[in-house]
């Protein structure tokens, strides 16, 4: 059986390499840290443009009508290049559970213009010590036709420039989908700090306005999540492949002893052991995210692909500024900011400990394997 990717996802991941490589250079990204928040919005408007934004948007939705996995190989080089623009919340997070759920006419009203750049729409999911994402705290109110919003969210990406948000809330106990105006009264930006300098937010909504109900449907809000934690190891691949690569060029040109320290025994087998990482980290990726793609039960998948995520990314990064020395965590070179991200991607939406508990659980449930 082939395993590889074919030539339409090779041909994406090829694309976003390139638009992502030839922008996205170190004296870009420092002019962007000089900035209010860290947004690249003419690198956005040229992924735009290349049809990337609405990769797996289908044609009807002004998308190029491919799948999560091709979206996820763009994600892996946004992460690649720590690309200041916030694919996953607003593609993977708002984008794709409106066209999965969400009224055909609304999807094809929206979508076409998330995936020109003209609107952002951003996902608020995530609640402070809750990593489950059926069990809202954010209430909805039924209010004759209509609905309001009461509660907070937490680590809202580009909160402030969005134009809407699509809120995840509590209706008689089942989750549902709610689409906000980002000016609508009753809202509260509170500005967070993050570990990668993305722009977070903790919202806060005090009878809100609902603009639309994207579903109220048991389940929806974990599709939601299990494709936010999956494009988060997609994005983790490409931190963790890039901190190894810069940390294989830097041991072939730092010399010691009139030797590059790379002919050294333990730091081949240093850099040998965050190869294998990277390479199972892939593998657990791409396995969860096919099982997404074909609409599989795929949850101990992305349970164990968020596993390896967090380890590898722990142990990538600690080995990248191990063998770097002092230079690895100067800010005039360029490895901090992949430190940083892999930190971040190791915790956000659930650390390994957590998940390898739950996992644990399901494994004693009797839930291990996939039907």
């Amino acid at each position: 059986m082939d395993f590889s990717f074919n030539e339409t996802q090779n041909e994406v991941k090829e694309l976003a390499n390139k638009i992502l490589t030839d922008m996205v250079t170190v004296d870009r990204l420092n002019a962007i840290d000089t900035q209010e928040e860290r947004f690249d919005s003419e690198l956005w408007a040229q992924l735009a443009e290349a049809g990337l934004l609405g990769v797996a948007f289908s044609e009807d939705n002004g998308g190029m009508g491919f799948g999560f996995t091709e979206l996820c190989l763009f994600i892996e080089e946004t992460g690649r290049t720590v690309a200041p623009v916030p694919v996953i919340p607003v593609i993977v997070g708002a984008g794709l559970p409106i066209q999965q759920f969400g009224d055909k006419a609304l999807a094809e009203k929206l979508l076409p213009e998330v995936a020109t750049g003209n609107l952002i729409i951003t996902s608020a999911m995530t609640e402070p010590y809750n990593i489950d994402a059926e069990n809202c705290q954010t209430k909805a109110t039924k209010s004759g036709e209509s609905y309001t919003l009461s509660g907070s969210k937490t680590a809202v990406v580009l909160a402030s420039q969005a134009n809407k948000l699509l809120v995840s809330a509590d209706v008689d106990g089942v989750t549902g989908l709610f689409l906000v105006d980002s000016k609508a009264a009753g809202i509260a930006l509170t500005q967070l700090g993050s570990t990668s300098y993305e722009p977070w937010y903790e919202v806060q909504f005090n009878n809100t306005p609902v603009e639309d109900v994207i579903c109220i449907q048991e389940g929806a809000a974990t599709w939601t999540e299990e494709r936010l934690q999956a494009a988060l190891c997609a994005h983790q691949v490409g931190v963790a492949d890039k901190s190894m690569r810069i940390t294989a060029e830097f041991t072939c040109e730092r010399v010691q002893f009139d030797v590059p320290i790379g002919s050294f025994q333990a730091v081949q087998h240093r850099a040998a052991d965050c190869f294998i990482d990277v390479t199972c980290l892939q593998l657990t990726t791409y396995q969860a995210v096919s099982l997404l793609d074909a609409d599989r039960d795929a949850t101990n998948e992305v349970m164990i692909a968020k596993i390896w995520a967090g380890d590898t990314g722990h142990r990538v990064s600690y080995a990248a500024q191990h063998l770097h020395g002092g230079t690895g965590i100067d800010k005039d070179y360029h490895l901090w900011r992949y430190s940083l991200f892999a930190r971040q991607n190791e915790m956000l939406l659930g650390s390994s400990a957590e998940l390898l508990g739950a996992l644990g659980s399901r494994i004693a449930e009797g839930k291990a394997y996939t039907e």
